[in-house]
């Protein structure tokens, strides 16, 4: 390669990619560096770039306007050209951008267009054998998910004791023995023989992620990405704040310019017992300055919630406090802290011997159904005993359960809200649940009232409006919705007497 190597058309939102030849005596990865300032009439970005293997060194970027660009490269080594220009165009069907906060406490595309999250966990499904990756990619494109959460590192946990496809660094892990769920305690971060240099790269793994990235943003998925996190048996959880560092700037440079990324600083940051407050506001201090398209940025907990008002955390990401009470608190977060609430963990689905692990199909849903109708995201998972020990939450796979099958459902429901996104209508009975258009002016459009695991055999309701509103009986569970006819003041609507049973009020189209 004697010169710049990029396309010269791409569309608005897609990343583009200048790869040059460079050296690669020393240390590549810490030695010589490449970066790049990109201008168009809209906007301008200076990003990092990174060595990505065999002499190959990259700086990549991610436009937001249609036009002409113009580049400049600089670098701590000779290259063959330093500069370059090249056109963006409209982006393709499906492109709408980046997710973005939008009205407070919820999100929409950076082209406008609503973004209400469906969200799941499969922590390593990205690290594992390629048949059980098709396999994952194959569920995710039937059902309704449009994000998902997963770990860039490998994770050492019960179910989950094999090794992953390819390590992130030169080296080589401990001889881990014979692992089972009874011992998997016994290994940790700090576990004697691993043997990486943390400051050389192994290119392969992270292109990988990239590849996985690409299939996901095709699906319209949101790569919902856990930088750091506590389960871990081969030292990167417990690396120096040099390593950490290194990682990071490594980290963003390759991913971020990739339209559906989201920042997870770690999951369940509170057990990393080797990190501080200082390191995470310093982590978050360095993605907010080397992200110049500034991704949603988020931290989660086990036990003890981050300071979700920080000025950096773009939205919380939450993880039950209760073994009860998840979906019921997210009024509570929204007034706290002023953001959108998603509830990254309510518990998983399924039949294993943890408590956060073997809660129905049922309630899975009458979680999703209660976190939207009081503003804000519930998020899925799956933890079913198998023969193959293959667990969605981890790996990935094959889905199980039944509630994956229902929110589709849901999120067409929530796709008739007026303008954008829901909120608990505060004036609404004690005794039940009801949503109303998070947009000031809609609130009279649209109600849905949602009875969770009660079951009334009717229900009377008092507009104290001139408003007429057709009645629409939903059944949450089974996915059924009959029409009730159109209604005024104050009325009676015959109900199934069964739980999770919604009522919606649409306002009629004038006669």
């Amino acid at each position: 390669m004697n010169k710049l190597n990029y396309e010269k058309t791409i569309g608005k939102w897609n990343m583009i990619e200048i790869q040059c030849c460079g050296p690669t005596d020393k240390n590549p990865f810490a030695d010589f560096w490449i970066r790049g300032v990109f201008n168009g009439k809209n906007e301008k970005a200076a990003v990092d770039g990174f060595y990505d293997g065999d002499g190959i060194y990259c700086v990549r970027f991610m436009p937001s306007f249609e036009g002409e660009y113009k580049f400049t490269l600089s670098s701590n080594f000779p290259m063959p050209e330093d500069h370059g220009a090249f056109t963006v165009t409209r982006q393709e069907e499906g492109n709408h951008g980046p997710v973005r906060v939008q009205n407070t406490y919820h999100f929409a595309y950076e082209d406008g267009s609503p973004y209400y999250s469906i969200g799941t966990t499969c922590y390593v499904w990205h690290l594992q054998a390629d048949r059980l990756i098709e396999q994952t990619l194959q569920n995710l494109s039937e059902f309704a998910f449009n994000k998902i959460r997963f770990c860039i590192f490998p994770k050492h946990y019960a179910y989950n004791l094999g090794e992953p496809r390819e390590y992130p660094y030169e080296g080589r892990p401990m001889d881990s023995g014979i692992l089972t769920v009874d011992n998997f305690y016994e290994y940790d971060g700090h576990a004697k023989g691993n043997q990486w240099d943390f400051f050389r790269f192994n290119p392969a793994y992270f292109r990988h992620i990239e590849k996985c990235i690409v299939r996901l943003q095709k699906l319209g998925i949101e790569a919902d990405l856990i930088l750091m996190h506590p389960y871990d048996r081969w030292g990167f959880s417990c690396m120096d704040d040099a390593a950490d560092d290194f990682y990071l700037n490594y980290i963003l440079a390759r991913f971020s310019a990739y339209r559906n990324v989201w920042w997870s600083l770690a999951n369940e940051y509170d057990l990393m017992k080797d990190k501080n407050y200082q390191n995470w506001e310093h982590y978050a201090d360095l993605i907010c300055r080397k992200d110049p398209y500034s991704h949603l940025r988020s931290i989660h907990n086990c036990v003890h919630f981050y300071d979700h008002t920080r000025p950096w955390i773009t939205h919380c990401s939450i993880q039950r406090q209760d073994i009860y009470k998840s979906s019921e608190m997210v009024q509570e977060w929204r007034g706290r802290y002023k953001k959108p609430v998603v509830l990254d963990e309510i518990m998983y689905e399924g039949n294993i011997q943890y408590g956060w692990g073997n809660i129905s199909a049922q309630e899975m849903v009458r979680r999703f159904w209660e976190a939207t109708c009081r503003g804000g995201y519930a998020g899925h998972g799956e933890t079913y005993l198998n023969s193959q020990d293959i667990l969605w939450w981890s790996h990935g796979g094959k889905l199980l359960g039944e509630s994956h099958k229902r929110f589709r459902f849901l999120h067409e429901i929530v796709c008739e809200t007026p303008g954008t996104g829901l909120k608990l209508y505060e004036r609404s009975s004690w005794d039940e649940v009801c949503a109303v258009p998070e947009q000031i002016g809609k609130e009279n459009q649209y109600y849905l009232f949602y009875y969770s695991f009660m079951q009334p055999a009717f229900r009377e309701f008092d507009m104290k409006n001139e408003e007429e509103y057709e009645v629409t009986i939903i059944d949450t569970w089974e996915m059924t919705t009959t029409k009730a006819g159109r209604k005024k003041g104050k009325f009676i609507v015959e109900l199934p007497g069964k739980p999770y049973i919604a009522v919606q009020l649409k306002r009629a189209e004038q006669r």
